[in-house]
């Protein structure tokens, strides 16, 4: 574990040392401090009043008020609160049963491989979106629902991820040792492997967030997300888009903070990825998986 954080700690010491990863990660922090602290911050994202409707930007609200006189910037910052809910929930549901199946499809082989893949193949054929739909028309609008459609639709990620490194990995001379010295399956795959593998996840996370952000956003614009009066970013644009020409802010602040969350997370992902091929390419110096 101890050398696992030390491996983490030198992705982040390399990621900060990229202007673009730098600013994205600050960027990312400040909505997820806005997020976490929102309940004592002076913003009631239900407050209305149906007189101070539409207002603009202006020193007592920030980002103007929408149709029901409710402050937008209120309903940005608990709207984050929906978007990083759903985000992290879906990785952790993408990694918790993705990363097992990949596991175990790439140590065992055989046909217990191509059974575990053509599962996965067939989660991978359908349309994000659409099974998002489909499955939330199941399970009720909620943001519960909303989290585990976008989580179902991360694991073919997370398994294929694992999978290939598994493969790469096996037939290295530490699991072999490992093996050698009589380690079970399951303490080679989750104890020996995986912490050696735990880099290209890490990025496969950042990039499932992203999309999960996407779209839950998505489907709060189609109608079908999270239900009013909870704040989301999807139904601010949504409802906002009808009032383009009164009040332009409604929809355009939102988008932007949208736009600048998914940006940031994806110069992350990008970052991530070239540090780690990089590291790949450089035969003479240690690499983050700690092999050379």
């Amino acid at each position: 574990m101890t050398e696992t954080l030390a491996r983490l700690k030198l992705l982040l010491r390399r990621l900060l040392a990229r202007r673009g990863a730098a600013l994205g990660l600050g960027f990312l922090l400040l909505v997820a401090l806005a997020a976490a602290f929102a309940t004592v911050l002076p913003f009631d994202p239900l407050a209305q009043s149906v007189a101070a409707s539409l207002l603009p930007p202006s020193a007592e609200n920030w980002f103007g008020t929408d149709e029901l006189g409710r402050d937008i910037l209120a309903r940005v910052i608990y709207g984050a609160r929906t978007s990083l809910l759903t985000a992290v929930g879906a990785v952790v549901i993408a990694a918790l049963i993705g990363v097992p199946i990949g596991l175990a499809a790439g140590f065992y082989g055989d046909w217990r491989d191509s059974l575990l893949m053509r599962c996965i193949d067939v989660l991978l054929a359908l349309p994000n979106i659409l099974f998002a739909m489909a499955l939330i028309a199941v399970l009720g609008r909620s943001q519960g629902a909303a989290l585990i459609a976008v989580g179902i639709a991360g694991i073919p990620g997370f398994a294929r991820i694992a999978r290939a490194q598994v493969m790469a990995l096996r037939q290295l001379d530490f699991v072999t040792a490992v093996r050698g010295f009589g380690g079970s399956p399951g303490y080679i795959m989750f104890r020996t492997i995986l912490p050696n593998a735990l880099s290209p996840l890490v990025v496969q996370a950042i990039v499932l967030a992203s999309i999960a952000i996407l779209l839950e956003a998505a489907l709060a614009f189609l109608g079908v997300g999270v239900p009013p009066p909870t704040p989301s970013w999807g139904e601010m644009l949504r409802t906002g888009k009808s009032y383009l020409y009164e009040a332009p802010t409604y929809a355009v602040l939102p988008g932007i903070v949208l736009t600048l969350t998914i940006l940031s997370l994806d110069t992350i992902g990008r970052a991530l990825t070239a540090i780690l091929d990089r590291d790949e390419t450089d035969a003479s110096g240690e690499t983050i998986g700690g092999r050379r």
